[in-house]
């Protein structure tokens, strides 16, 4: 009887204590889940879960301090740090950070909660991100740089977008989505999403945000008026704040109405504005069309900021348009100008839509890297269209 005790008491104490392994108990196995919550308004706690594998007999221990991310604290979150005990019997605790809330549009931003110093249990995983997902829209701006009148003498407004209200109209704009590269082995994939575009005090937002989406890394948007809003001939101007960094692609641009028939670059594509992020100092215009021969033929010009970069304020990027030529202005500068008479630039004399996008990646900007912050914004306060 006395042996028979001894064996139940042994096997009570293994079960208690862990598995026995090698000859030694094997002790839990403790993990900390991810965690991904909005930002909201008000302060609000998120609450990382901790699990062991199974009770234990002994107290169980391990040291915890949040480590910065994107997320900066004691600017987006409370910097904690201690010790988190459980109890005999105890297998799930919860660590609480608060997260503060507020109503600025930025991007989602990141922090870490880690784990170390284990007493009588093991690291299975020791440390978990926490994301805090942005739900905001208002966005102050300042709203320096170049401006242009309403009304220049022998034009008339015909029409204008000056982005006022709460949402992008329908009668002037629609997506293009899809992430297939679109000629240029871009990487983002193109959203109607509010996340990607916006309007916010009294600007359009193009947002181009680096997350996983339908298989790319990127998302951005592409809006066009093709439809809806067609011109042959006029100045048009254009104020916007663009985006900079490696990879990153803005374009204001135009494409002739017959593009669904006659496909590019038999359409004809006049690029009000491209800039290339790693050379934020510098605009490009330039026009495409079909040769004689069907080649694609270009034709383009730039400038380059005498200070500063076009991420600094806003500037106006015009052209005027007629039948004899193109000519490219920054704030009002003139800088490129083609020669539209030869009959091998037909493609330049019928309607054209507008196209405003925020490319990610691609032939002539290249991959994002190491030094390239997401998100990056393009801000457009107006766009006008004067024809005499």
């Amino acid at each position: 009887m006395t042996r028979l005790l001894t064996l139940l008491t042994l096997i009570v104490t293994l079960i208690a204590c862990g598995k026995e392994q090698n000859g030694e108990v094997k002790p839990p196995s403790l993990t900390i889940d991810h965690l991904t919550r909005f930002e909201g308004d008000e302060d609000n706690n998120f609450d990382f879960s901790l699990r062991l594998s199974e009770a234990s007999q002994q107290e169980v221990r391990v040291d915890y301090a949040t480590d910065d991310g994107s997320a900066i604290a004691g600017e987006d979150y409370e910097a904690r740090s201690g010790t988190l005990v459980f109890n005999p019997g105890e297998t799930q605790k919860v660590v609480s950070i608060l997260v503060y809330g507020d109503t600025l549009k930025e991007g989602d931003q990141e922090f870490t909660l880690k784990l170390f110093n284990p007493v009588n249990c093991v690291l299975a995983r020791s440390a978990a991100t926490g994301t805090i997902r942005n739900d905001d829209t208002y966005m102050p701006l300042v709203d320096d740089g170049y401006i242009t009148p309403d009304s220049y003498a022998g034009w008339n407004l015909v029409w204008r977008d000056e982005f006022e209200g709460s949402s992008i109209n329908p009668a002037n704009w629609k997506h293009e989505t899809g992430g297939h590269g679109w000629g240029n082995n871009e990487l983002q994939y193109y959203t109607d999403r509010p996340e990607n575009s916006y309007l916010a005090d009294g600007k359009l937002v193009i947002e181009a945000r680096k997350e996983n989406f339908s298989g790319s890394q990127y998302t951005s948007a592409r809006m066009i008026t093709a439809g809806l809003q067609e011109f042959q001939y006029g100045r048009i101007d254009i104020r916007a704040k663009l985006p900079e960094g490696q990879g990153i692609w803005p374009a204001l641009w135009m494409l002739g109405s017959n593009f669904w028939t006659t496909g590019w670059p038999n359409s004809g594509e006049i690029d009000i504005m491209e800039i290339i992020g790693s050379q934020p100092a510098t605009v490009y215009g330039t026009a495409h069309w079909a040769d004689a021969s069907g080649n694609l033929a270009s034709f383009g010009g730039n400038t380059t900021l005498p200070t500063g970069k076009f991420s600094d304020e806003f500037h106006v990027f015009t052209i005027i348009w007629d039948n004899q030529r193109i000519r490219w202005f920054l704030d009002d500068n003139l800088y490129h100008t083609i020669d539209i008479t030869p009959a091998e630039l037909s493609e330049f004399h019928q309607p054209f839509f507008f196209i405003f996008n925020i490319a990610v990646g691609g032939n002539w900007p290249g991959s994002p890297d190491a030094t390239t912050i997401f998100p990056q914004f393009m801000f457009v306060d107006y766009i006008r269209v004067f024809q005499q």
